[in-house]
């Protein structure tokens, strides 16, 4: 085939991969495949059909991206845990992640820029008086988040007066705000929409309190595969393959990230 008859993503593909050196494809796929590590309990990202099995999302469209430039195929290892998966990355049992870039992950991996951002906002009670996100974080408001999602390690970092309630995942937040045990839970506003109708009167407040930033990660030390990864990330931005990716989802409240600085 020539140039001529490729489109914008198959020509992005062929022209990376005369460059790709011996030094990426040790750092990527030192197995002969790429083991890209996708978390599913981001639906955003990933989900998995029942009846067919298959895997889409934008984090699998860019792992296949991916795997095209290598000229290699895709192995995807599934977590429903992002802490998990974070932990997993000295073990070599995955060549790259997909998760949210966040401070404390940076002893483990290194992250490419952005590649998504999905708002992050509180769902609240019915009769509350909290009405937008600011005003949360206020004395004796109690925020109920999962135990270091992104979005918890922020707020851990960042929630000056409000307390904040750490649980087991996303199902034991949710019942602490059912029960009354909190005065908010934190979460991705898609998710939140998904979760108000199990509290019936609930609802999201105005505005957000993040955008959390999706990122793909390696393991430290892969300068190589992540100095690649970082070229990716800011053409699968710009050719709008981010963006159809996320089309697809019918998600609320996600975008494609600015270009990296």
């Amino acid at each position: 085939m020539t140039a001529v008859g490729l489109t914008g993503a198959s020509l992005l593909a062929c022209m990376a991969m005369s460059d790709i050196t011996p030094a990426i494809r040790a750092d990527l796929a030192p197995t002969g495949k790429l083991r890209a590590a996708i978390n599913y309990g981001n639906f955003i990202l990933a989900t998995k059909d029942r009846a067919t099995g298959e895997s889409r999302g934008a984090a699998v469209d860019l792992a296949n991206e991916i795997g095209r430039r290598l000229g290699v195929s895709v192995e995807i290892v599934a977590y429903d845990s992002v802490a998990v998966m974070g932990d997993a990355a000295p073990s070599g049992v995955w060549d790259i992640a997909f998760l949210g870039s966040d401070p404390q992950r940076e002893a483990l991996m290194s992250f490419t820029a952005a590649y998504l951002e999905i708002e992050a906002t509180y769902l609240v009670p019915g009769p509350s008086q909290l009405r937008t996100a600011a005003e949360v974080d206020h004395d004796g408001v109690r925020v109920a988040a999962p135990a270091r999602a992104n979005y918890e390690l922020f707020l851990r970092r960042n929630l000056a007066r409000a307390q904040l309630v750490s649980a087991q995942g996303g199902d034991a937040a949710f019942e602490l705000l059912a029960t009354g045990k909190v005065d908010a839970l934190a979460g991705l506003t898609q998710g939140l929409l998904g979760l108000a109708p199990k509290l019936p009167g609930s609802r999201l407040v105005e505005g957000r309190f993040m955008g959390v930033q999706q990122s793909i990660a390696v393991p430290k030390g892969k300068d190589a595969g992540l100095a690649f990864l970082r070229r990716v990330v800011e053409e699968a931005k710009a050719s709008g393959l981010v963006a159809r990716a996320i089309e697809k989802t019918g998600a609320r409240g996600v975008s494609v990230a600015p270009p990296a600085r």
